[in-house]
């Protein structure tokens, strides 16, 4: 009987994502089981969101559009703003899509040495953007474009991502409750990767509401010079306003390299062309799965890999 339901409300949801607007689509992501690079105990589960379902491509569409109506909501964004904020690519693609639905428009600050992809992504949504200094990174972003918010805030509307908790609700009222069901509450461990840091710490709030013997792991590059695109290494980088170290029952750090081979790993042996970011993810999820005798771990891939095509290591092994 409870297989049936669930089936039921599985096909409900496929109906109603079918028939939804654009902006409808985000959220409700799948859940991957994967099946042939596996932890060393065969009663370890491992699932990762499908994040690139989003119509924007990544899970940032989540925060971005949440944050874009909270503040309708209380009239801080209209169509005589300009929303601004600083990325390293996946929020401005949220971003640009969503205001390209709404009529919006739209001004970004990004390091210059993105993915190629990305800008011309960006470019495609018509949005405006300045480079900034690829050594600087996402830090060199933040601060041009708290400079610009500060020169005419009646122009502006500063989405703010890093510190806007708009941003963790996102993932506190949607993607915390989206895994606890579609694993039956079976989930054991949550792993998830810091950038602006939204999607561990609303994710792990809930989490640890629903079940508080669900353990929460974050984890972050190994090093401050890093290759992992949207992630901080958190000691060296400007801490966003939203990160709280508390909610973490452990931190974990992920090397450029190890995220590369398990990227081009899930290419290889799971099929799934994934983003670099989804490659670490995977890499810290399998240090907790490996530990354990029995769980299920549940992890985030926050895009896919059509972003990264010009990098290097896709070659490797050929």
């Amino acid at each position: 009987m409870a297989e049936n339901a669930r089936a039921a409300t599985i096909q409900n949801s496929k109906i109603l994502r079918g028939s939804a607007n654009l902006l409808d689509l985000i959220g409700n992501t799948s859940l991957v089981r994967l099946t042939r690079i596996r932890p060393a105990s065969p009663n370890v589960e491992i699932y990762a969101k499908a994040e690139w379902e989003n119509p924007g491509g990544s899970v940032k569409d989540r925060p971005a559009m949440n944050i874009i109506r909270e503040a309708e909501a209380v009239g801080e964004m209209s169509l005589e703003k300009i929303l601004i904020d600083s990325t390293s690519g996946n929020t401005g693609i949220a971003y640009a899509m969503i205001c390209a639905a709404k009529g919006y428009r739209l001004k970004l600050f990004m390091p210059s040495n993105v993915s190629h992809e990305r800008k011309r992504i960006l470019k495609a949504f018509g949005a405006a953007i300045e480079y900034t200094d690829p050594m600087e990174g996402s830090d060199g972003a933040i601060r041009r474009v708290r400079a610009e918010a500060g020169k005419n805030s009646g122009l502006y509307f500063y989405a703010n991502q890093y510190d806007n908790p708009a941003n963790w609700r996102a993932h506190y009222q949607a993607t915390a409750p989206e895994i606890f069901e579609q694993t039956d509450g079976r989930v054991t461990h949550f792993v998830a990767g810091l950038g602006t840091s939204g999607t561990f710490v609303g994710t792990a709030r809930r989490l640890k509401e629903l079940n508080p013997r669900i353990q929460c792991l974050s984890f972050q590059p190994d090093s401050p010079f890093h290759g992992l695109e949207g992630m901080k290494h958190m000691p060296s980088a400007i801490k966003p306003g939203i990160y709280e170290t508390t909610v973490a029952d452990e931190n974990l750090e992920v090397s450029t390299e190890d995220a590369h081979r398990m990227t081009l790993r899930l290419a290889r042996e799971e099929g799934l062309l994934v983003g670099i970011s989804s490659g670490a993810a995977l890499v810290a999820a399998l240090k907790v799965a490996d530990r354990l005798a029995q769980g299920v771990v549940v992890t985030i891939f926050p895009d896919s890999g059509d972003k990264y095509l010009s990098e290097r290591f896709w070659d490797e092994g050929e």
